[in-house]
């Protein structure tokens, strides 16, 4: 049973405390305003009393439409050098104290007369005073990426937001939308003057910078939303680096794996190591150093806040291992350079995508979320209207309200291909029609939940490859996807949530994908959804309140979707740290879930994958048991091998060695060692010779 959330929680939770909520976009066109907008009016359809406090138009009359009917703050008038300008009024609005005020731009400096310098020191006032506020910006306007954004776009930026004014926030929200629906809107007049679109197209918004300022968008955003979650469900690695080994190729390797296992990596020092070395590998890696020393010896490991700790082979490593463990061990060679680079696959049989479409081939997006009711569906068909009034032909092929009036209410207007009914046992299904969808042959077509297992009798098991044979017949693919449904993510999901995802496909396909939008969502606001009732009825709410739905699975789901957006855009393959990945599986049920664990990192990482059954003469592993193991590993399309010896780990490394930079992985002990017993498999390992090894903790079935 989850522990109970504190009163302060609750308070939080409800909204009975003031919170500062912050919109983080891109680029211009984002969207951020009509975001603004949308949320003042969800807030008072609940009765909260929301208003305008500052809105930026900029004269589209479609945001003019929005803001009618909300009540707003008057500006105040500020006139300088004969000219009258427009400021929002600070102290109008501590007197009209409404429980939840809008400010637009907070990256803005005030005009003298002004009670602060910037608004986004106005937006933390209000907050002080007891008010809720809505606030938006720019991430180039952030403290930490502003150098790196006028790089970018040849432009001094004058008004700064501090990063502190991020940490001190109660909820950051990533507003990611695709460069080209931003190029979109630039066209069609809403950023800037139609004299000033050419320009900008190669400026400010050029493929290069939208695509480079959403990777610091999302590196910002996940920065400052680090979950506060039990050390073991973390994202987190920590490497430990001592004074007297190769820093550079040591922690580039163990990024190569942190960054395979969707982890952020921190540097720990182990000793007098020059900061230097380490600051110029942690820029390269992307990593952040822990600046204090600590000595992995020594240390109270329980007390760590990492799911992966990486270690160089020695003393310190042979001890952690050699007791048992509730996060993984990764011992590292620090002679080893290896960094190889896995050959390219094509498991779906589609294009492996360069941000293009293949040559007869349709564009794939896809809308990734954290969980059920983040708002895809929703995105997407609000797309849907975007191109339509662009002159597209786009229809819906299968579209999933689950209930909504706000998704369904967007469904008009659009076409819906009818379903095919499939009547099975006595069942009525109704699923995507593959082949109406490709003899109408639209420019674009909407196809909701991605992973979705088609029904007994259908031409495909599953929905994905439907889009697949539609992408293959030039036809333009939009569809959603939640973060747990990741084929190779299984095993991290279970880590986060505890909980066992059935319906997977492979994450290859948002290696093709061309497009992968984020749709961040806070866990404030999943939660108030579901209390609200827009995303499970009535009777299942409270369940997944205390379930699924926890703040601490939410949190854990978000910042893995903020990962995996961030790898989808990144579309040179990574590094592989070793080559094959041997398994020492034991004659033990668990082992069965292990091999599969030990496929997903396989399959992360790019590495080949075998699994050895040595057992020992004390060991009596039942004919059944060795068959399921035997059975898991060839459904894994890993290599199996089976035998019995006197010393099970001297013949470990003598496979091993067979197969160049293989790493040897097995499950952490169950025990402290206690003498006369033998010392734990990790560490017989280890000291009959292996270089490096990878413990794994047990995640059950």
């Amino acid at each position: 049973m989850p522990p109970r959330p504190s009163v302060e929680q609750l308070l939080a939770e409800y909204g009975e405390r003031p919170r500062l909520v912050v919109y983080l976009s891109a680029a211009p066109g984002s969207g951020k305003t009509r975001r603004l907008l949308l949320e003042l009016h969800r807030l008072r359809s609940l009765g909260r009393d929301a208003i305008i406090g500052w809105i930026e138009t900029k004269g589209r009359a479609d945001l003019e439409r929005l803001a009618e009917g909300l009540p707003r703050i008057p500006p105040r008038e500020v006139v300088r050098n004969g000219r009258n300008f427009l400021e929002f009024d600070f102290e109008a609005a501590l007197a009209r104290r409404p429980q939840v005020i809008a400010l637009d731009e907070v990256a803005h400096a005030n005009l003298p007369g002004s009670r602060y310098a910037m608004r986004w020191e106005e937006a933390l006032a209000l907050r002080d005073a007891g008010i809720s506020v809505l606030c938006a910006f720019n991430i180039a306007h952030l403290e930490s990426v502003a150098p790196a954004a006028e790089r970018l776009t040849g432009h001094a930026l004058r008004a700064i937001v501090p990063d502190r004014f991020l940490e001190s926030a109660d909820e950051v929200v990533a507003f990611d939308v695709s460069p080209q629906l931003v190029q979109s809107r630039l066209r069609s007049g809403k950023i800037v003057s139609d004299t000033d679109v050419d320009a900008a197209l190669q400026g400010v918004f050029s493929d290069r910078t939208l695509y480079a300022l959403r990777e610091l968008l999302l590196h910002a955003v996940d920065h400052v939303t680090q979950p506060n979650v039990s050390a073991e469900r973390v994202s987190t690695a920590v490497v430990f680096v001592p004074a007297d080994i190769p820093v550079d190729s040591y922690v580039e390797r163990a990024a190569a794996v942190a960054g395979a296992l969707d982890l952020r990596l921190e540097i720990r020092p182990a000793g007098n190591v020059e900061r230097s070395l380490l600051d110029e590998v942690a820029v390269r890696v992307g990593a952040e150093i822990l600046s204090e020393p600590l000595d992995p010896l020594t240390m109270d490991v329980s007390a760590l806040r990492a799911s992966l700790i990486v270690l160089p082979n020695g003393k310190a490593a042979r001890h952690i291992v050699n007791r048992h463990q509730d996060r993984d061990i990764l011992v590292i060679d620090p002679s080893q350079v290896y960094l190889g680079v896995p050959p390219a696959s094509d498991v779906l049989g589609a294009p492996q995508s360069d941000g293009e479409a293949a040559s007869g081939y349709g564009r794939l997006t896809v809308y990734l979320g954290s969980v059920a009711g983040s708002g895809k569906t929703y995105a997407m068909l609000d797309r849907a209207h975007q191109l339509k009034g662009e002159g597209i032909d786009v229809i819906a092929g299968f579209i999933e309200t689950h209930g909504r009036a706000e998704t369904a209410a967007l469904i008009e207007g659009i076409e819906v291909l009818p379903r095919e009914v499939i009547v099975k046992d006595g069942v009525r299904y109704e699923e995507l029609d593959r082949d109406a969808v490709i003899e109408r042959h639209p420019q674009v077509v909407l196809i909701d939940e991605l992973a979705h297992t088609n029904a007994p009798g259908s031409a495909f098991q599953k929905r994905y490859e439907d889009v697949l044979a539609i992408l293959r017949a030039g036809i333009d693919v939009i569809t959603t996807l939640n973060i747990q449904h990741l084929e190779a993510l299984n095993d991290t999901v279970f880590r986060l949530t505890q909980t066992v995802v059935r319906e997977t496909l492979p994450d290859g396909i948002l290696a093709i994908a061309n497009e992968v939008i984020l749709i961040d969502v806070t866990p404030q606001t999943l939660r108030a959804r579901l209390r609200e009732g827009k995303i499970y009825p009535p009777e299942r709410i409270e369940r997944a309140l205390a379930n699924f739905f926890t703040l601490d699975n939410l949190t854990a789901l978000r910042e893995l979707a903020l990962r995996e957006a961030l790898r989808a855009r990144i579309r040179k393959r990574p590094h592989a740290p070793f080559e094959q990945l041997l398994l020492c599986a034991g004659p033990r049920n668990e082992d069965v879930a292990l091999v599969r664990r030990c496929s997903q990192i396989a399959a992360r990482m790019g590495v080949r994958l075998a699994v050895a059954m040595i057992t020992e003469p004390r060991d009596r592993p039942s004919d059944e048991l060795t068959e399921r193991l035997r059975l898991e590993t060839e459904k894994n399309h890993a290599t199996w091998h089976q035998e019995m010896t006197h010393d099970a780990p001297r013949r470990i490394i003598e496979l091993a060695r067979m197969e160049p930079e293989t790493v040897v992985a097995m499950a952490t002990t169950l025990r402290h060692p206690r003498w006369p017993q033998r010392n734990a498999f990790a560490r017989r390992v280890l000291d009959a010779g292996a270089r490096e090894v990878l413990v794994l903790t047990r995640r059950g079935e």
